[in-house]
C-alpha cells in the first residue's frame, strides 16, 4: 500500500498544494512553520478522518475559507483508488472514492497509516483519552465496519448523559433511560469485545519492539483496564449483559452526578514496565521507549494482519512526524532499522541531518509553503 499522488485546497496554511509520491523514504525537510507537517496531517486525515495535532477540525480549514479539501491517490492491492474529503465549515464533511459520493466514514480503513510523532508521548504520560484513541484507532485498522459503532456510541452516550442531567432536576418516568441503557450497553459490548482482541493481539508485537528499542530496559507489558473486572472475555453479548448491570448498579450515582459512569469511555490501556504502571514511574527515556513500543507494534500487527476483515492491503504507510528530534541516537538507530525496509515511508524533519542515514531517501523542501522549492539563499 502507498500513497502516490496528495492534493491540497485551503487546508491548513496551504491554499492549494501538490506532491506526487513514491514507494520507499520520501523526507519533507523545512524549518518550523513552514508547513511540511501539514503534508502529512492531511494524508493522515484520510486515514482515520482526524488530526493528531488538534481535536477538532476547525483548525484545519485556512484561515478566511470556508471549506477544506484533502485529496489522495492510494495504491492498494493491485488498484488505484482517489480518495476525498471536504471539511466544511459549521457543516458536515463530505467525501468522495473514485469519484462518486460516500460517507466521510466510508473511507475509513481503505488508506491504513501509522504514524510517529512528538505527541506520542503522551500515550504514556498522558490522560486516558488518548489511550482510548489509540485503542480506537487500532480497532478500526483491524475492523473498518467498527467505525460506525463507535459513532453511534458516543451518539447515543451524549443523548443518554443529556438525559441524565435533565433528570436531576426533575426525577420521574425512566423509562427511555432504560432504552439509551439497552442500546448503549449492546454498542458498547462490541465496542469493548474490539479492544479486547486488539490488545491481545498487539501485546506480544509491543513486547518484542520494546526489546528493540531499549534491550536493557526490562519488559513492557499492555493490558485492557476496564471498570467491569478483569478476564473479559472477547464476546460481544456477554460484555453487553455485563455493562447492562453495571449501569444499573450505578445509576443512582449517575442520577446524582449527571454523567454516564460505566461503559468503553471510561476504560484505559494498561503499560506497565515490569511490575509497576509506566505512568508515574517510567523515567522519560523509558515513557519514549514505551511509545515507540506501541507505535512499531502496530506497525508489526497491521502488516501482518489476517483477521477476518483483512485483504491484501500489504504494509501500512508510515508517517514520522518530526520524531528523530525528539530522540536520542540510541533509539533513532533502533528505530531506523526497524522501519527501513518499509514499503513507503513519510518523514519530516527541520534539517535532513536528523534523519538516520539508513533511511536516506527521496528529500523534499518545503519553504512558506512552497512544495520542492529550494530555499533561497541568506
Amino acid at each position: 500500500m502507498r500513497v502516490t499522488h496528495l492534493q491540497l485546497a485551503d487546508f491548513r496554511s496551504y491554499p492549494q498544494a501538490e506532491v506526487q509520491l513514491e514507494a520507499g523514504v520520501t523526507t519533507f525537510v523545512g524549518r518550523n512553520g513552514q508547513g511540511k507537517t501539514n503534508l502529512v496531517e492531511a494524508i493522515r486525515y484520510l486515514s482515520v478522518l482526524g488530526s493528531h495535532r488538534v481535536a477538532n477540525d476547525a483548525p484545519l480549514i485556512r484561515a478566511g475559507a470556508e471549506r477544506a479539501v484533502v485529496r489522495a491517490r492510494v495504491e492498494k492491492a493491485g488498484r488505484s483508488l482517489a480518495l476525498e474529503v471536504t471539511l466544511n465549515a459549521g457543516r458536515a464533511n463530505q467525501a468522495r472514492l473514485n469519484r462518486g459520493a460516500a460517507r466521510p466514514r466510508d473511507l475509513v480503513g481503505i488508506l491504513r497509516t501509522v504514524l510517529f510523532a512528538p505527541e506520542d508521548l503522551s500515550l504514556v504520560k498522558g490522560d486516558p483519552s488518548g489511550r482510548r484513541s489509540f485503542m480506537d484507532e487500532l480497532c478500526v485498522a483491524l475492523q473498518p465496519a467498527l467505525a460506525g459503532d463507535i459513532a453511534d456510541y458516543e451518539r447515543v452516550l451524549r443523548q443518554r448523559t443529556s438525559m441524565l442531567k435533565s433528570a436531576r432536576h426533575a426525577r420521574g418516568d425512566l423509562t427511555m433511560l432504560d432504552i439509551w441503557d439497552e442500546k448503549l450497553a449492546e454498542l458498547g459490548g462490541r465496542i469493548i469485545a474490539a479492544r479486547l482482541r486488539a490488545v491481545s493481539s498487539l501485546a506480544p508485537h509491543v513486547w518484542a519492539a520494546y526489546q528493540d528499542v531499549a534491550p536493557d530496559g526490562g519488559d513492557c507489558a499492555i493490558r485492557y483496564a476496564s471498570a467491569l473486572g478483569e478476564d473479559l472475555p472477547a464476546d460481544s453479548t456477554v460484555l453487553a449483559e455485563r455493562l447492562l448491570e453495571r449501569l444499573a448498579e450505578v445509576r443512582p450515582k449517575e442520577l446524582d452526578r449527571g454523567v454516564t459512569l460505566a461503559g468503553p469511555h471510561r476504560d484505559d490501556l494498561e503499560i506497565r514496565l515490569g511490575d509497576m504502571p509506566a505512568k508515574g514511574y517510567a523515567s522519560h527515556g523509558e515513557s519514549w521507549s514505551c511509545a515507540l513500543a506501541l507505535r512499531i507494534g502496530t506497525y508489526d500487527l497491521l502488516t501482518s494482519d489476517s483477521g477476518p476483515d483483512a485483504d491484501d492491503d500489504g504494509e501500512p504507510v508510515l508517517i514520522l512526524d518530526d520524531v528523530f528530534a525528539e530522540l536520542d541516537s540510541g533509539r533513532r538507530t533502533a528505530l531506523a532499522a526497524r522501519l527501513e525496509r518499509a514499503s513507503q515511508v513519510l518523514i519530516t524533519a527541520a534539517v535532513a541531518e536528523d534523519v538516520p542515514a539508513s533511511l536516506e531517501g527521496r528529500v523534499i523542501p518545503v519553504v512558506k509553503g512552497r512544495v520542492g522549492e529550494e530555499p533561497a539563499d541568506d
